[in-house]
């Protein structure tokens, strides 16, 4: 069993990501074997938050070139978590 520190890996902070906020759905980068029960439990215990839903998806690493060399981008896991309306988590209120 992990702990919760390292199911979250980071969370997501973009453009996209910051409109979101304005849903109550907060973006985050987690391990590839993490289930959507293991991410739920994850921010509620270290953010202390209700958590309404969680969607996932798989992105595949994308081909990237520079010159003559070609290699690819790391895949990634992304986690769209739904929290109750009026919640928020106040450490990411900061950074977006």
């Amino acid at each position: 069993m992990r702990s919760f520190e390292q199911i979250i890996l980071r969370p997501i902070i973009t453009e996209k990501t910051t409109d979101l906020k304005a849903s109550d759905i907060y973006v985050f980068s987690v391990l590839s074997d993490a289930t959507k029960v293991d991410i739920k439990n994850a921010v509620e215990n270290l953010f202390k938050v209700k958590v309404l839903s969680v969607n996932t998806i798989n992105s595949d690493g994308r081909r990237r070139q520079i010159g003559r060399s070609v290699g690819k981008t790391a895949k990634i896991k992304k986690a769209y978590v739904k929290l109750a309306s009026g919640q928020k988590i106040d450490m990411l209120e900061g950074m977006m």
